[in-house]
């Protein structure tokens, strides 16, 4: 079972129950602080209201080894978000409402079809801003057979309050530590608290879960990954992130370090951001590997292969 045993659909039920209150009036549900009734469905920064929209939902395959397995990652991806990242690479669903509004049947359906074809876990994707409308499902899907392990795929721009409602809910965190300083906070992800406040939700995850157990099978049953996109010219924001993480969490800690970065989003726009309207060099990432493998954290396998993708600074 995935849900953690001593959290039964009763509990889960008192806890959607408060977390629905969070949604109220002035809503904390996230660190936005959003001064609107979500309740009676008026929209905060996020631009969702009462429920949750889902802008689509499959087994996704391009997922760390350890959660694709051989069947995929049963992937949901929440429409909406409580950050601005000025490179954000999925802009039309973060930024904009594009998908199906789901209630909490609907969204329990979802889970369960999931399971039904096959994948090794339902992975919540940007859910920050939505976990009373997650909790208020979980109940149902339980009782109608959910098993599977939940991940939650954050980019730790979460509240406290809703993380201690999701302790002994959640199996596998998966925070994405974007920035170590608020000045580039401020300029690329538009709230300069970023990264105080991911420290905070990152250390209460580690605390709950610990690190990364896989089954017998290399597929992950419990704990954190930690991902982190190498960005260009950023590279001691990396540095200072993986040395908090070897310092806070450990060396046990798993790490993905990732490459994916693209010029998108209002990068290169009229000439914006023109510092990171780039590609990532081979050079910066190898820093970021070397810096990684001297800590001794325990790196994702995929992470140590990237580098043959990218071109090197001269190029």
């Amino acid at each position: 079972m995935g849900v953690m045993p001593q959290v039964r659909a009763a509990e889960i039920r008192r806890r959607a129950r408060a977390a629905h209150e969070l949604l109220g009036e002035r809503c904390v549900v996230c660190p936005r602080l959003c001064k609107v009734d979500r309740r009676a469905d008026v929209k905060g920064l996020c631009a969702i209201g009462r429920h949750a929209v889902v802008a689509s939902y499959f087994p996704h395959f391009g997922e760390e080894d350890c959660l694709r397995g051989r069947r995929g990652s049963g992937t949901i991806f929440f429409s909406g978000c409580n950050l601005r990242c000025v490179f954000c690479q999925n802009h039309d669903i973060s930024w904009e409402v594009r998908g199906e509004r789901a209630d909490a049947a609907r969204l329990a359906g979802i889970m369960l079809e999931l399971q039904a074809l096959g994948c090794h876990n339902v992975n919540l994707v940007t859910p920050e801003h939505v976990v009373p409308q997650i909790l208020e499902a979980l109940p149902r899907a339980l009782e109608a057979g959910l098993r599977l392990p939940l991940v939650y795929n954050t980019s730790a721009y979460d509240s406290l309050d809703s993380l201690e409602l999701l302790d002994g809910v959640v199996d596998v965190y998966m925070p994405d530590f974007k920035l170590w300083s608020a000045e580039h906070a401020k300029r690329y992800l538009k709230r300069a608290d970023y990264p105080e406040v991911a420290r905070s939700t990152i250390a209460e995850m580690h605390l709950q879960v610990g690190d990364l157990v896989l089954d017998g099978n290399g597929i992950a049953r419990r704990g954190v990954i930690l991902r982190h996109l190498v960005m260009p010219g950023l590279v001691e924001e990396t540095e200072a992130i993986l040395r908090w993480v070897a310092d806070e969490l450990g060396s046990g800690c798993y790490v993905n370090l990732m490459t994916q970065y693209y010029v998108s989003g209002k990068v290169g726009v009229d000439g914006r951001y023109e510092e990171i309207a780039r590609g990532l060099h081979r050079e910066e990432y190898e820093r970021a590997l070397e810096v990684a493998r001297g800590l001794g954290l325990r790196l994702d396998p995929r992470s140590v292969g990237e580098r043959r993708r990218l071109a090197p600074a001269a190029a």
